[in-house]
């Protein structure tokens, strides 16, 4: 029987050490033999494990490793040793009855992994000696960056684009990254860990229909538990607590007009525009209301938003004296 040579792979995204049973068992049993130093190799060694350092050519050292014992493990650096594992796949093609050759990932990336890569290359760029650019921002500098990337998302999206999407959902997450990383220097830090560690809890917390007992029959229950148990968290008493004034003054428009609905309150007077336009005729209605201003020499999103913030003082002062009852 031919001896048997078993490069055996490990995730660098998973403490060292941390390895299925069945690679510890393999180490245990054969010789085993490993390149540079890495973390991989000092945790096994710690564990009694003899790891041999590779006289000469190391192709050659595990081949008459594995010719004396039968099988022969070579312990994969963290970048795999892909050099390696290319010398020892041509000369076994060359000589195909000299070794049988098997690779075993001792440990492997769970979903996500990948986002530690982010982290640490976030991390190298803002430390000294990285990106003298990235160094000098500031979350006020970012936040530009930040509403770009989500409109080049919204666009990818609105396309049907999906490796375009793919790559803007990445420069997203990037934002979220150096943020956080940033962040650690504030007066009272938190890191990207506790930003992924509210948001699982909140993910749960406000989803006792998957993660509790409560009862939901369809969507539109589910957005109102959503509802309720945000308000509970957040102590907010009106319902337009929470709205972003710093959106579009159009986006902002609809959402008031939607939490206002929502509450029972007044929609507000109806404009030039028909009461029931398809799509086509309300975006040309619009598209005409922006012409007539810039005509006029005003900035319909500046004139817009002043009108939308009037109302949602109205609102506010509405949502209050019902609030108080009649006197």
């Amino acid at each position: 029987m031919a001896p048997r040579v078993v490069l055996l792979v490990t995730s660098p995204r998973l403490p060292a050490g941390l390895l299925s049973a069945q690679a510890w068992d393999l180490l245990r049993a054969h010789p085993v033999l490993a390149g540079a130093p890495s973390p991989q190799v000092a945790a096994v060694r710690a564990q009694g494990v003899a790891v041999g350092s590779p006289e000469g050519e190391p192709v050659a050292a595990l081949l008459a490793a594995a010719d004396r014992a039968g099988t022969a493990v070579w312990l994969a650096a963290p970048d795999g040793d892909e050099a390696v594992a290319r010398r020892l796949g041509l000369l076994l093609a060359r000589e195909p009855g000299r070794a049988t050759l098997e690779v075993l990932p001792g440990s492997w990336d769970p979903p996500g992994a990948r986002l530690l890569d982010v982290v640490a290359v976030v991390d190298r760029l803002l430390s000294p000696g990285g990106d003298p650019w990235k160094r000098g921002q500031t979350h006020r500098s970012l936040a530009p960056y930040l509403v770009e990337e989500c409109y080049e998302t919204y666009d990818a999206i609105e396309a049907d684009d999906l490796p375009a999407l793919r790559e803007e959902l990445g420069d997203l997450l990037l934002q979220v990254v150096l943020h956080a990383r940033l962040a650690e220097a504030a007066a009272q830090p938190w890191t990207v860990d506790d930003v992924a560690g509210d948001l699982a809890a909140k993910l749960v917390r406000r989803s006792p229909h998957v993660f509790g007992d409560a009862r939901v029959s369809d969507p539109a229950e589910i957005t109102g538990q959503w509802e309720r148990i945000k308000r509970a968290e957040k102590g907010r008493t009106s319902a337009f607590d929470g709205v972003a004034v710093s959106q579009p003054a159009l986006a902002l428009a609809a959402q008031v007009h939607d939490r206002a609905a929502r509450a029972g309150l007044p929609a507000g007077p109806a404009g030039p525009i028909p009461a029931h336009p398809d799509e086509d005729a309300l975006g040309a209605a619009l598209l005409a209301l922006v012409a007539a201003a810039r005509a006029a020499g005003q900035d319909p999103e500046a004139a817009l938003r002043r009108a939308v913030l009037a109302r949602l003082a109205t609102l506010r002062a509405a949502e209050t004296a019902a609030a108080a009852g009649p006197r």
